[in-house]
């Protein structure tokens, strides 16, 4: 007897729902407050969470305090949390917006993002924006990246390093979706100049 094939949909909405429930064991007894379960989950995800914001902030003790202070508003907030989607995409979501508010907090939020009046990018613009930036390894761009304004930078991260589109990224930095595709385009251009700097640099030495 043959077993009976799920249609893709089915077999689509099965993935979906294991990628939300993954570490719910261990979500449900860090609820009950048990320790073991709460040091585990930072274990899982605290090292990537210190990379976001060490992106976001370019200092390693604020990353340090941001990531603290996430993990605080993870445990005090995990009640809230229904596995609508994965416990790591939602413990990012609550770094970022802390770095963002850090960047805030610290006025060294964004001039370039408070502009009223920005062109949608061409076509081929656009295309360009989504292919790997200039061939480099992804390390020579990190590094390159923290040479950026904080605008540049954070819409550059939240697009290219934390996976975000950009209707997602307007919601979290609270501008139009244009202005998020604008600043990464120009943030592209700013970033080859920087490279193309740092070469030059390090070709005299």
């Amino acid at each position: 007897m043959h077993a009976i094939k799920k249609s893709p949909a089915v077999e689509y909405n099965r993935l979906k729902l294991d990628y939300a429930s993954t570490h719910r064991d261990i979500v449900e007894k860090c609820k009950r407050g048990n320790r073991r379960a709460q040091f585990e989950l930072y274990r899982l995800y605290s090292k990537a969470m210190y990379n976001v914001c060490l992106r976001m902030v370019r200092n390693e003790q604020d990353a340090e305090d941001l990531l603290q202070n996430s993990f605080l508003d993870v445990f005090s907030k995990l009640h809230t949390f229904r596995f609508q989607s994965s416990v790591g995409a939602w413990i990012k979501r609550i770094t970022v917006n802390n770095c963002i508010n850090h960047l805030k907090r610290n006025r060294l939020f964004f001039e370039e993002l408070e502009e009223r009046h920005v062109e949608v990018p061409a076509k081929a613009e656009q295309e360009e924006m989504d292919e790997p930036p200039l061939g480099l390894d992804v390390e020579s761009v990190k590094k390159a990246v923290y040479g950026l304004p904080d605008g540049y930078r954070a819409v550059f991260t939240l697009y290219l390093f934390e996976g975000y589109d950009h209707k997602e990224i307007a919601s979290i930095l609270e501008i139009t979706e244009a202005t998020s595709k604008s600043q990464y385009s120009r943030a592209r251009k700013k970033l080859k100049e920087l490279l193309e700097t740092n070469r030059l640099g390090m070709a005299g030495k």
